[in-house]
């Protein structure tokens, strides 16, 4: 009996327990399936959260080099330096930090103790609510160099030493970054142009880093990477890389870096000497169209943001326009050549050097009497450019300024390229056929006149100007060269061609306009031009004020360069002869030197050495 009541103790305790367990028992399966099954996406995604972090990685910005591979625009190796306030637990390591800091990157210690809350209040701005969230990220310092990072790092070490503790973990984030750096400074800098950082990104400013921001901008990347506890990456986690980087492409320019050194040079002497308020400059191979160098002044620093001005960053060279004066002549006197409307032996009367037509007098700055149309380039007369513009007819002279490329862009990867201003015949006046043919009344650019020389330099043909060489796409070793443009043939008859040089020849010899332009040992061919300002907003021409331009090419017969300079209301005199002359010369002969080009005429006895 007593047996039997043993075992049925034994029986209720064990069915008791197994109607207590057994509940639990399925509880916890189903937990299990929940957890394990159902949810696990879920949970999984939670528990990577605790111990993984995204990370964006980025690649490098395309470089600018000139045409032999020298650096015009870099990246430097920086760091931006970070912090997680969040994980500052202690008061006094925040004050050993803080002291650190403002001794490092100069902000007060007060402004360092606002935002390195451990906790800070954010407005919602869609509800508008306050919610209070862990501070997880403070920038201290963007760009920071190699070598400042580890001066920084020593200092921290042993600021905390001193005061006996260690630095604590997962509190500084040293994250590798790069700096735009333009190694030249002020050197092309208008054309190349600079950027800022927006929200950690290269953002373009102007010239050539606007224009070419698709080719040279990096691509973004996306890594999955384990973390401690305390937020710190572990070393050889398991990381996982959802999207590579890849940097951007590199650009190399028709730019010659030693060319483009000499015409700097050269710009400036002259800047302080003329005191203008605009110097443009250009340098182009006429056999090709390449731009060798290009310049203005004012210019800045892109690596200093205090020599930034409105004047001196924009792209003038390519957006102003002007009325050109002189230097246009040729285009109508050489079409006039060419189809047979005059000869270089034809006489003009120049009037004494004043003729009235249609009631307005146009003048020379002397009584030429009656030269030759050979005469007429030499001296740069108005009256006779413009009595043979009148034998041409207005559609004519339109057809030649447009042969030329006038009132067309070059098409320069250059930003806010402007057209300039020439008019259909419709649309002249009485006296435009008198005015246009001189550079009065029509607006070019420095680059389009740059062009239309290039042609009178090649043999006739006008070249596609090309500042672009060649983009290599590092990541695959792609190379997309930018091919030289078919030539045209302005000119139906070569000998037409070869008589408007040599009168463009007699312009720099003695008797001509522009003697200053003369390089010892060389033929020059160009052409001055003295225009004077328009004032828009007075609606006439500004007092005292002028363009004074000179454009030419040597050697005359054989061209390896064609050179611009034009002054923008230079103080002292206003002739292109006198101040942009001398700066072709000085300028050519040192860049034939560097050549090596060797003379094709005899040297001055006292050059003989």
């Amino acid at each position: 009996m007593q047996d039997h009541s043993r075992t049925t103790l034994k029986f209720r305790i064990v069915l008791c327990s197994l109607l207590i367990a057994l509940p639990l028992l399925t509880i916890l399966i189903w937990r299990f399936y929940q957890v394990q099954v159902r949810d696990h996406e879920y949970y999984l995604a939670e528990a990577q959260s605790r111990y993984t972090t995204t990370r964006t990685t980025s690649g490098r910005r395309g470089e600018i080099f000139d045409r032999n591979g020298h650096l015009l625009v870099g990246n430097m190796p920086c760091v931006d330096i970070s912090c997680t306030p969040y994980n500052l637990s202690d008061d006094a390591d925040r004050e050993v930090l803080i002291s650190v800091l403002t001794r490092f990157f100069g902000r007060t210690p007060a402004w360092y103790r606002q935002r390195m809350a451990r906790q800070i209040t954010r407005i919602d701005p869609e509800t508008g609510e306050s919610r209070v969230r862990r501070n997880q990220y403070l920038l201290l310092a963007r760009s920071v160099e190699l070598i400042a990072v580890d001066e920084f790092k020593n200092a921290l070490r042993q600021a905390f030493a001193d005061h006996n503790r260690k630095v604590p973990s997962g509190v500084m984030v040293y994250r590798e970054t790069t700096r735009r750096v333009y190694p030249k400074g002020k050197m092309f800098a208008n054309i190349l142009g600079y950027s800022n950082v927006v929200n950690d990104k290269e953002v373009p400013q102007g010239g050539l880093e606007r224009r070419l921001d698709n080719e040279m901008t990096a691509e973004t990347g996306v890594e999955v990477i384990e973390r401690t506890r305390d937020d710190v990456p572990l070393l050889y986690g398991n990381n996982q890389i959802l999207s590579e980087s890849r940097d951007g492409a590199n650009v190399y320019l028709t730019i010659d870096e030693p060319i483009q050194a000499i015409l700097e040079e050269e710009l400036d002497r002259a800047f302080e000497q003329w005191r203008p308020d605009t110097i443009y400059a250009v340098i182009a191979d006429p056999a090709t169209g390449d731009i060798l160098a290009m310049a203005q002044r004012p210019t800045f620093d892109p690596n200093d943001r205090r020599t930034f001005t409105p004047m001196a960053t924009r792209t003038r060279i390519a957006e102003d326009t002007y009325e050109p004066g002189s230097v246009v002549k040729p285009f109508s006197i050489g079409k006039a050549l060419d189809w047979g409307v005059v000869a270089p032996d034809t006489i003009v009367d120049c009037e004494k050097g004043c003729w009235m037509y249609y009631g307005k007098a146009l003048r020379d700055t002397h009584d030429y009497g009656k030269p030759t149309v050979a005469g007429v380039i030499q001296k740069s007369s108005n009256i006779g450019t413009a009595k043979i513009a009148l034998l041409l007819g207005e559609d004519r002279v339109y057809q030649a300024f447009r042969l030329f490329g006038f009132g067309t862009r070059t098409n320069l990867p250059l930003p806010n390229e402007s057209i300039g201003y020439l008019p259909r015949p419709a649309k002249w006046d009485k006296l435009s056929i008198t005015r246009f043919p001189i550079g009065y009344s029509i607006r070019l650019s420095p680059l389009q006149l740059l062009r239309a020389y290039c042609a009178l330099a090649n043999g006739g043909k006008l070249p596609q100007l090309r500042l672009l060489d060649k983009v290599v796409y590092p990541e695959t070793g792609e190379v997309r060269v930018f091919p030289h443009a078919p030539q045209i043939q302005l000119f139906e008859h070569p000998e037409a061609h070869r008589r408007l040089v040599d009168m463009m020849i007699s312009v720099t010899e003695s008797g001509g306009t522009a003697t200053k332009a003369a390089i010892p040992g060389f033929q020059v061919a160009g052409k001055t031009g003295t225009s004077k300002k328009y004032d828009g907003s007075r609606g006439g021409y500004a007092s005292g004020q002028y363009f004074a331009s000179f454009i030419g090419f040597v050697p005359a017969k054989a061209p390896r360069l064609v050179m611009l300079v034009t002054m923008d209301n230079p103080k002292g005199s206003s002739y292109g002869g006198t101040v942009s002359a001398p700066v072709f010369a000085k300028t050519a002969e040192r860049i034939l030197r560097y050549w090596n080009v060797q003379p094709t005429e005899p040297l001055p006895e006292r050059r003989r050495k």
